[in-house]
């Protein structure tokens, strides 16, 4: 006959049913949140004259039409060397990517794409997450489209429950600073010397929003 097992003690067997109910619950939390991702990902969310609606396999071409705009591509962080044309393939892997975000939208402004902006690496457990906004039209830029944006995304401390939603922004993209700014984000740090671009070391700009800092925003409306 076997060796017998020795007997758990109560405090161990009391130990198992905590561990058990604690990955219950993390489950049914999980399972929830991912729920509400889904969800807002489902909306369109409209302002004065920003629409912000989920990306569909029709924004190929209006995306190719914009191109890649040197002056756009660098502030994302890329030598104007490796800056190239655009091309239908690279359009559509862009397409796909804000396909698969459920947290990703096209940015219209009269019934135009002009550009994108998403919620990525989205926490559950300590309800954060990092936003992205890009502007692809040159005309618009410096005229309030992505500050717009950036309050109706701002809808995800209510819907999806964050506390905290943090940016990375090249410290010298003085525009892209002013636009969160204007909508409450504040610049908690500065990270020196992260990106290599044009042959020089730049830093990092760090704004963040708390939901406890929130600014007033413009009104949002969403559309099923």
């Amino acid at each position: 006959m076997g060796r017998k097992l020795p007997r758990a003690s109560a405090g161990t067997r009391q130990m198992s049913s905590l561990q058990y109910v604690c990955g219950y619950l993390d489950f049914r939390w999980r399972k929830a949140f991912r729920k509400r991702m889904a969800m807002v990902g489902m909306v369109n969310l409209k302002g004065r004259n920003v629409k912000l609606r989920p990306a569909s396999s029709e924004d190929i071409d209006a995306r190719l039409s914009l191109g890649n705009h040197p002056e756009i591509i660098e502030m994302f962080g890329i030598s104007l060397r490796d800056v190239k044309p655009l091309t239908r393939d690279g359009a559509s892997r862009w397409l796909q990517r804000l396909i698969g975000n459920p947290n990703a939208w096209i940015i219209e402004v009269s019934n135009r794409l002009v550009g994108e902006i998403r919620l990525d690496n989205l926490d559950f457990r300590e309800r954060r997450a990092s936003m992205a906004v890009g502007i692809f039209d040159p005309q618009l830029l410096g005229q309030g489209i992505g500050s717009e944006a950036i309050r109706l995304v701002k809808h995800a401390f209510e819907h999806l429950r964050l506390h905290r939603i943090g940016i990375r922004v090249l410290s010298h993209n003085k525009r892209a600073i002013r636009a969160h700014e204007k909508c409450g984000f504040v610049v908690e740090g500065r990270e020196c010397e992260t990106a290599f671009v044009n042959d020089m070391w730049h830093d990092d700009g760090q704004p963040g929003l708390a939901d406890t800092n929130l600014a007033a925003g413009s009104a949002v409306f969403l559309v099923l």
